[in-house]
């Protein structure tokens, strides 16, 4: 039987798109049905492979991207969700392969779904591109969405506060205006899909927040108060409003989080 740890180094270890998001869903199946041993034997490795294609270049030289409604400008759309949704798959995997034998079986089973959902949804974002005529890799990439994961690579509490708990919750709340921008240029299909982002993002959120809240109780730490010092530690951004709070309420992350560093 294989183990959990060497299959999921092997999805991360997989450069071609479609091929890491095909071994990730089965690596998540083959979990769910019982076909990986519980033995964390393989070590993470600090980067995933990548593919040749796009290029990734630092946030600063990234090309300004039109909000029109081009066919050119809703690609680079289309290429951006997809290339956000590929690191995705890479940060669900990781941290189970990292801190799953720590965190225990209910953790393991949630952030392999949230990897597989991560696959499935690049698989959309794929296809979706290749409707207009376009590729995965096509155009340049943001290089920058894995560094929360390496900095973070030493502390579960730290990776739980950033990547779903900042980075994922911003998507909650810059999807809405998207879809219905979407929506408005008659593009249904794009709405269906960025709709279905939106639900499953709430659950990756409200995954983060569960297990941090969990691990800051435990340590008899305030969840609101462990969560700013991490984030003014770790996160090189700002915390920035408009915020989704229904979203990110129906996640369980509640303004007492965030309201008071929001810049």
């Amino acid at each position: 039987m294989n183990t959990l740890a060497s299959a999921i180094r092997a999805a991360l270890l997989t450069a071609e798109p479609r091929a890491k998001a095909m071994a990730t869903r089965e690596v998540a199946r083959n979990w769910r049905l019982g076909r990986l041993e519980w033995v964390f034997d393989a070590p993470m490795p600090d980067e995933p492979a990548r593919p040749a294609h796009p290029e990734l270049l630092p946030p600063q030289q990234m090309p300004r991207r039109s909000k029109g409604n081009s066919e050119r400008g809703r690609i680079a759309l289309w290429h951006s969700l997809a290339h956000i949704e590929f690191v995705a798959i890479d940060l669900a995997l990781d941290i189970v392969g990292r801190f799953g034998e720590m965190m225990g079986c209910e953790f393991v089973d949630d952030f392999l779904s949230v990897a597989a959902d991560e696959a499935m949804h690049f698989s959309l974002l794929a296809r979706k591109l290749e409707n207009f005529g376009s590729h995965y890799g096509a155009l340049p990439a943001h290089g920058g969405l894995w560094q929360a994961a390496y900095e973070t690579r030493h502390d579960i509490h730290a990776r739980l506060a950033i990547v779903p708990m900042v980075l994922e919750a911003r998507g909650l709340d810059v999807t809405p205006s998207t879809l219905q921008r979407v929506r408005s240029a008659g593009d249904e299909n794009g709405a269906r899909i960025l709709e279905r982002i939106l639900d499953d993002e709430i659950r990756h959120v409200g995954f983060g927040t569960k297990h941090f809240i969990a691990l800051a109780e435990r340590a008899g730490e305030s969840p609101q108060k462990r969560w700013q010092e991490l984030v003014s530690k770790y996160f090189h951004g700002s915390v920035k409003p408009p915020f989704n709070d229904s979203a990110r309420l129906a996640a369980g992350l509640s303004r007492d989080f965030y309201a008071a560093i929001a810049s």
